[in-house]
């Protein structure tokens, strides 16, 4: 029975979200679609319940006037039907509907809604660029993910959830009570009026403070998130302190805002509290002086003063809804600012696959600009040939980087285009662009997984055996074969902890190559991919690098010279631009920024020797 309303509502939905809207309403009903049925009928049970819980208040009414009128000989025989029928409200019907309501509430909803929108969201913004990633701690993400999709539950369900009990509690209220005496009802539309007037005023300004408050806790989290990432830093520094410090800046910020909604919570409080005092003395002081008067029954006392003792707890309950549901309204306005913004880089409509038959890449006159309008890159042109291997030489922030970006297309370009194979990169799929760049980067960041799902990302549906070979040719199975997690799992079930960090940089590096030789995709890019490996090491990956470049198209960054000079071209940019090109031979021949660079560096890494070599002798 569990299970049944558990798959009443999928919490992972297959279709792909499109760009969420960026005013709040819209943003809820927007997370909201598909789970509607199910909150229309959660709130048409708690209606239900309301309006029984009303009426048994006014059969509590009809009991106290039974007892002070009827004779107790045939109270039994005269009521018998009437008290069975509220015995079976008791005993089942009211039950039934809180029982139906709560699977529906707590089995449907309560889990599946919000875990609907963390995968929508997940998905989307896993499409999102780069760009998006450098401007935001993860941490920070992560956290507006999983606080927003709460959130845009409790504004929902809240919302309605006191809609309807206002609505029914109040008004059956108001008209049980006048059925007594209409006089009675004049305190608590006394009371409502006084009540709306608190909350209008103290709701939306709790509801600006959990905005605050929100981002706050984001900050707070996303800098405690950044210390732990980065702990090899922070101990290699000793900056333990200046971290403490770091987050400490951080809770302090987040406590002022706490400070600030605990005080509007307990003045709130304290003057809710006192209009509810008036209203019981009011409305038991008038109950009391109309049955004196003779005007209303006994049963009639009783009713309305266990009603308003009923609103004394509801208000307190509904307040703290309210506060909620505000408090949640500013969760959600904070993360629609990190959730609804539009991917830069998005495929096109019907975009096909990317089909690569030679490996032929062409730069044609590409400018790019990081969107800063000028810089970095203009009217770049660059023919890389079929199965041709170049590498690219210049300092920090030549453009080599940008370049390798682009082709990824990590970002689109500004102007011109890229074209692999004739295809125009823009006009294909990217999940297919990249599946046929393999790529290994001189900052290599593993899986916090085993080795074995680092190596099989590069291409899960490999075999045990294409692993293995694919660990002996990066010389990394002999370092594998000894691995031991802090669960006693072992070899390739290793687990390697966030980033790789159990690893040293040698053998995060020959886990990386071992990934990409097993994706074995027709165009390599090799970014400083020996560059954390000793001399020894590297001169034995070097051959199985030599025998996984045979038939590709290769790009290879390296500051040091004497690991790219036997490629087929070099290829020397400056400011985004090419300034030299042609083989190692060629180059020195010419006897120009490369040839004295060359003779500076001795095989050793470019530093600022470029510059020094770009200086008239």
């Amino acid at each position: 029975m569990f299970r049944w309303f558990e798959n009443r509502l999928d919490p992972f939905p297959v279709e792909e979200l499109s760009e969420p809207p960026r005013k709040l309403l819209p943003f809820c009903l927007h997370f909201t679609k598909g789970a509607w049925p199910y909150i229309i009928l959660a709130s048409l049970l708690m209606a239900g319940i309301a309006i029984a819980e009303v009426w048994l208040f006014g059969f509590l009414g009809s009991i106290v006037d039974w007892l002070s009128d009827q004779n107790r000989e045939t109270f039994l025989q005269t009521e018998a039907w009437k008290l069975a029928g509220m015995a079976f409200v008791v005993l089942v019907a009211l039950p039934s509907l809180i029982f139906i309501n709560s699977l529906m509430t707590h089995q449907t909803l309560m889990g599946n809604y919000p875990m609907r929108i963390r995968w929508l969201v997940h998905r989307y913004l896993l499409k999102q660029s780069m760009a998006f990633y450098q401007d935001e701690f993860a941490g920070r993400i992560a956290t507006k993910l999983l606080q927003t999709a709460l959130a845009v539950r409790e504004c929902v369900i809240k919302l309605i959830d006191v809609l309807n009990y206002i609505c029914v509690y109040f008004i059956g209220t108001l008209i049980l009570v006048g059925f007594a005496d209409w006089r009675l009802t004049l305190p608590m539309l006394g009371w409502l009026v006084g009540y709306i007037l608190l909350m209008r005023y103290f709701i939306p300004v709790l509801g600006q403070v959990a905005k605050v408050q929100a981002d706050a806790r984001s900050v707070m989290t996303g800098r405690i998130v950044d210390s732990y990432t980065n702990i090899q830093t922070v101990k290699l520094f000793s900056h333990a302190r200046r971290e403490s410090a770091y987050a400490r800046e951080g809770m302090d910020q987040f406590m002022v805002t706490v400070y600030k909604q605990m005080r509007l919570v307990t003045t709130l409080y304290s003057l809710l509290y006192v209009l509810n005092a008036l209203l019981l003395l009011g409305v038991a002081g008038l109950a009391l002086w109309l049955w004196v008067q003779d005007s209303i029954s006994v049963g009639a006392v009783a009713v309305a003063v266990a009603l308003v003792l009923r609103l004394w707890g509801m208000s307190q309950w509904i307040m703290w809804e309210l506060s909620a549901l505000f408090e949640n309204i500013g969760t959600v306005q904070d993360g629609v600012n990190s959730i609804s913004r539009p991917q830069l880089v998005l495929d096109r409509p019907n975009a096909a696959p990317l089909a690569v038959s030679q490996g032929d890449i062409r730069f044609e006159d590409v400018s790019f600009h990081y969107g800063k309008g000028s810089g970095v890159m203009e009217q770049l042109n660059l023919h890389i040939r079929p199965g041709e291997k170049i590498g690219l030489v210049g300092r920090s922030g030549a453009g080599k980087s940008t370049l390798v970006n682009l082709l990824l297309r990590f970002y689109d370009v500004e102007g011109g285009r890229v074209i692999i194979d004739g295809q125009n990169i823009a006009d294909v799929q990217q999940d297919s662009l990249r599946e046929h760049i393999g790529m290994v980067t001189q900052d290599t960041s593993l899986l916090h997984r085993s080795v074995r799902d680092n190596i099989l990302y590069g291409r899960p549906d490999a075999d045990e055996q294409m692993m293995h070979q694919a660990a002996r040719n990066a010389e990394a199975d002999q370092f594998i074969a000894e691995l031991e997690d802090a669960k006693g799992r072992r070899g390739f079930d290793a687990h390697v902890g966030e980033r790789g960090v159990k690893l040293s940089g040698g053998q995060r590096q020959r886990i990386a190559i071992a990934r990409v030789m097993l994706k074995d995709a027709p165009i390599l890019i090799l970014d400083e991919a020996t560059s954390a490996l000793d001399s020894d090491v590297e001169a034995a990956i070097q051959e199985n690098l030599n025998r996984l470049m045979d038939g590709k198209t290769v790009i290879a960054i390296a500051h040091r010279l004497s690991t790219i000079a036997q490629m087929d071209r070099l290829v020397v940019l400056e400011h985004g631009n090419i300034i030299e090109q042609g083989s190692h031979a060629e180059l020195i021949e010419q006897n120009g920024v490369y040839a004295r660079l060359w003779a500076r560096q001795s095989g050793g890494f470019i530093g600022e020797e470029l510059e020094e070599a770009e200086q008239p002798a």
